[in-house]
């Protein structure tokens, strides 16, 4: 139905409507047909009730000797005939039926359930419905001359079904519902195709399809990206540029000197003409804008405006080169290094030479022994290597990373990778030392572990840190969200608790202001 052309679509709704429309307006029809003959039927069984009751023949001979009652049904049946009643039937006091167009059923005594009041002076009808068909029945009583009860009349009436209604009418009904599917298929034929060439001949499910792949495409560009028509209304407003500009609500629509005073878009419609490579300021933020003007054939329509901000430009080209990466990893080398060449100088400027040798074989068996434990229990060198660049970026700022001699890593969870790993353990662990700048003097420890098993994979770094406040911890995994007023923070655990989410895992969090703090992340395998 999905793929159905547009025109069959409104063709087949406009035929169901008329259709619908034709069904229940010949129900209402028909159903009130069937009500004023039903009334009419009941009328009609009334009088000729009361005309077999008030014939002085019938009277006398209810009461009479059989011979005289065995006359009452040839009376009865010429009424009957008359009439043009389906049947009459003259029950004495004891219900036994002295005329019926069924021979056999003379002298047999009636039960039918609503005779009763008859037997007690009433006059009314009945609907009923029997072997051959619904009947309306009208019951009136036999009075004699003294005005006391011998006999009841019943005189019944078959009303006709709803097939044989719609038959009776038939030709009625088929040239109207002709004439109205004829002239209601032509039309909707006819709008369907006007329809569509307003459309440029695309199916609504192909238009549905275009949008939202524009759409899409638009969301998920790097580049902020605007669009107004000749009315300089917004009509295309992406999602990184609202999350530049601050934008929050929807602006599709609105004017664009509402939304954004200083965007300078609407100055190509003006001059015609695109503007590349230009430098704007916007609500505080230096941009690169690219301004071109929308044309359809000759026309200009509109105009759109690519951007991107100038601070990510930047930063997107440091994390490119991996300058500050090498930067920082080679600083840290060079200070540690630079630490244990002095150490060892000075023993033997001091004239301690097996001081000095013994603390070589010292450091060397450190280093030694952590890389043949990294290189066992961590079987991926993004994370080795992570975890020993912490270590010694931890002695640099005086504080003891230790990771848990039992760890182990031999393999990821599903939809994860060592990518995920990295960008998980690094932020739990800089937050870690974060942790410890409004520290006193006490000893900085930050302890790792990683524990896996066949089923579960728990990663844990716990420091003791200045800890966190309720308030904090409600929010900590908010975009945006940090204690630290530099700009660029509050990303860190939100990333994580993506990742988290993406490998359907759970975090744990424990802390407590002034003692430190616990992140338990666990995954199954």
């Amino acid at each position: 139905m999905k793929r159905l052309s547009i025109r069959w679509k409104i063709t087949a709704l406009i035929f169901f409507i008329v259709s619908f429309s034709l069904l229940l307006g010949g129900l209402i029809v028909v159903g009130n047909f069937m009500h004023t003959k039903e009334e009419e039927l009941k009328q009609r069984a009334l009088l000729t009730a009361r005309t077999v009751a008030e014939l002085p023949e019938i009277k006398q001979k209810i009461t009479g000797t059989k011979k005289e009652r065995d006359k009452i049904n040839p009376i009865v049946e010429r009424l009957r005939v008359i009439h043009g009643a389906t049947y009459i039937t003259v029950l004495d006091m004891h219900k036994i039926r002295l005329s019926h167009p069924v021979k056999e059923m003379i002298g047999k005594r009636s039960n039918s359930k609503d005779e009763g009041p008859a037997f007690a002076e009433h006059t009314y009808t009945s609907k009923a419905r029997g072997e051959i068909g619904t009947v309306v029945r009208a019951f009136v009583p036999v009075m004699d001359d003294n005005h006391n009860q011998i006999g009841v009349v019943i005189a019944a009436y078959l009303l006709p079904s709803f097939i044989q209604v719609l038959l009776s009418l038939k030709a009625e009904v088929i040239v109207t519902t002709g004439l109205s599917l004829l002239f209601g298929g032509f039309g909707a034929w006819q709008l369907a195709s006007h329809i569509k060439q307003q459309m440029f001949q695309l199916e609504p499910h192909e238009i549905a399809k275009l949008l939202v792949e524009r759409t899409e495409t638009f969301n998920a560009m790097h580049e902020g990206v605007i669009a107004i028509d000749t009315d300089e209304r917004i009509t295309i407003f992406n999602d990184k540029a609202k999350t530049m500009l601050g934008v929050t609500e929807d602006v599709i629509g609105k004017p664009i000197r509402s939304v954004l005073p200083d965007t300078h878009l609407p100055e190509v419609l003006q001059i015609n003409q695109p503007i590349y490579n230009k430098e704007l300021q916007i609500r505080n933020l230096t941009i690169l804008s690219n301004r071109i003007p929308i044309q359809i054939n000759g026309k200009t329509v509109g105009a759109v405006a690519i951007f991107q901000d100038q601070t990510e430009v930047r930063k997107l080209a440091e994390e490119l080169t991996g300058v500050k990466a090498f930067v920082s990893a080679l600083r840290v080398q060079s200070h540690e290094y630079m630490n244990k060449l002095h150490t060892i100088a000075g023993l033997i400027q001091l004239g301690h030479k097996e001081k000095a040798l013994e603390y070589v074989f010292q450091v060397t068996a450190e280093q030694e022994e952590i890389i043949r434990f990294l290189s066992k229990n961590i079987k991926n060198e993004s994370i080795s290597g992570l975890l020993l660049s912490k270590i010694s970026r931890g002695k640099e700022l005086g504080i003891t990373v230790t990771i848990d001699r039992h760890s182990q890593l031999h393999q990821f969870p599903k939809s994860l990778d060592h990518h995920d790993f990295v960008v998980i353990l690094g932020n739990l662990i800089e937050n870690a030392f974060d942790s410890f700048q409004t520290v006193g003097d006490r000893p900085k420890e930050v302890y790792i572990s990683i524990d896996q098993t066949d089923e579960i994979l728990s990663l844990s770094v716990e420091d003791n840190g200045c800890g966190m406040e309720e308030s904090v911890q409600a929010q900590m995994f908010d975009e945006g969200f940090s204690t630290k007023k530099t700009a660029g923070r509050g990303i860190g655990l939100y990333l994580i608790k993506q990742i988290v989410d993406k490998g359907n895992g759970t975090i744990h969090v424990t802390s407590e202001k002034g003692k430190g703090t616990i992140f338990t992340i666990t995954f199954e395998m």
